[in-house]
């Protein structure tokens, strides 16, 4: 194994591999109790998600370990999730079995993509700004989501939304789960979204707003209400020209959501870690094709895409340098299969400040976009400001998409615009004029 990772070449052990792979672990071992709640509003059974998360997040970060031997960690990824639930199926009205056809088929194109060698070309097509506006968009659309489920955003008549009640208690015991995550993250603590959930459970169950669990350790849920469901559905389906332009879109946008993620992933805790040399990431095939076979696997078993955790540069800075810290992270989530019955302590209550505060994480990319342009901002700010608003990740980057030529060619820059983005300019236009 010493041989197999390079121990000697990277300056690194057993030991501090494992203390790695175990930083990763508890940094975003908060996917295995938010995934589940966030897939249960689109109907699906929390205990085989949660059985779906982990054993997706474990296989995914296994080949990541084994194949391409990097200290990246794989699990659903936070935004894809509520993509899933809150636009795909509550938002269009298709059923959850339908829209884990669309992961599947989504990781089947990444695959393909990656393998035949136009993975350049692709990311290469779609503007940095764009990728940068979409992803605060979701990082604003989850921290929105967050503090709905907290109670500190309620639905208005008057205004669309209120502030809640901040004597109910419930949302109290959230807002202390707040502060108290955000203390530990500015405080630098590895896991500090994890432990901040786990301090607010207690919290809760102190105080008596939740209750205590009848164990700890139990058997891992059963797979059944979830398991192959993405081609159960498809014989009873009727397929109109509405809903194939609807599947089209929601396809498109989890492999675009996935596949850009993924790449700035990699190549920033690739980096972190000193793999980088000349701009060049070696084995990036390998990396990439590890994260799209993990989607279509987790599609298989229950669960939104699945893609590369940016909390693997916790690992990394805890020492992780070669593909064995992975492996370590990936038998953590199988061990974890075993702790379900800690999912009826967290609630809509424990889950909301990490919603909250990856929202913040991802919306950091708005320093990124080129305000001082308005040719770049108008797009940018509708794919920004339409996310949360429509509560809808496909509108916003539709508005984005759309505006992005249009802008672009009365600016006199219609070169600069890749022929890709017209494509999508008319597939986005059908898409709206379908939901009318």
């Amino acid at each position: 194994m010493e041989r197999f990772y390079e121990f000697k070449k990277w300056g690194t052990s057993y030991k501090q591999e494992s203390m790695a792979g175990l930083t990763t672990f508890l940094s975003m071992a908060y996917i295995l109790f938010v995934n589940p709640l966030v897939l249960s509003d689109a109907g699906m059974d929390q205990g085989a998600v949660f059985t779906a998360t982990a054993l997706s997040a474990a296989i995914g970060t296994l080949i990541m370990g084994l194949i391409a031997k990097y200290p990246i960690a794989l699990a659903p990824g936070m935004g894809l999730n509520a993509f899933f639930s809150y636009t795909v199926v509550l938002g269009i009205g298709l059923p959850w079995q339908l829209a884990l056809f669309g992961v599947f088929v989504s990781g089947i194109i990444f695959i393909i993509i990656t393998s035949i060698g136009i993975r350049e070309k692709i990311i290469n097509a779609i503007p940095a700004q764009l990728k940068y506006a979409v992803a605060s968009g979701i990082g604003l659309f989850i921290a929105f989501v967050g503090l709905q489920n907290a109670g500190i955003v309620v639905a208005d008549e008057a205004t669309a939304v209120s502030l809640g009640d901040m004597t109910n208690p419930a949302t109290l015991l959230a807002c202390v789960g707040l502060v108290i995550t955000a203390i530990l993250m500015v405080l630098g603590v590895n896991g500090g979204i994890f432990y901040g959930m786990l301090l607010t459970a207690v919290a809760g169950i102190v105080v008596g707003l939740i209750g205590l669990p009848e164990q700890v350790v139990g058997a891992v849920p059963s797979l059944a209400p979830t398991f192959g469901q993405a081609f159960a559905v498809l014989g009873d389906i009727k397929w109109t020209s509405q809903l194939i332009v609807q599947m089209v879109v929601v396809i498109l946008t989890f492999l675009f959501v996935d596949f850009f993620d993924t790449a700035g992933t990699l190549y920033a805790v690739a980096n972190q870690a000193g793999y980088v040399k000349n701009n060049k990431l070696p084995r990036a095939t390998r990396a990439l094709l590890s994260d799209s076979s993990a989607t279509s696997i987790g599609a298989i078993v229950g669960t939104s895409t699945t893609t590369a955790f940016i909390e693997s540069s916790s690992g990394v800075a805890a020492g992780g340098r070669t593909g064995f810290t992975s492996v370590i992270t990936g038998m953590l989530f199988l061990l974890s299969m075993f702790f379900s019955p800690l999912l009826v302590v967290v609630t809509e209550q424990v889950t909301a400040p990490a919603l909250i505060l990856v929202g913040v994480l991802m919306a950091s990319s708005l320093r990124l976009i080129e305000w001082d342009k308005i040719e770049i901002a108008i797009p940018s700010f509708l794919t920004v400001a339409a996310m949360p608003l429509t509560y809808s990740i496909a509108t916003g980057i539709a508005l984005g998409f759309i505006f992005y030529p249009i802008t672009m060619l009365l600016k006199g820059k219609g070169k600069e615009i890749h022929p890709v983005m017209y494509v999508l300019f008319f597939v986005f236009i059908a898409y709206f004029g379908f939901l009318g």
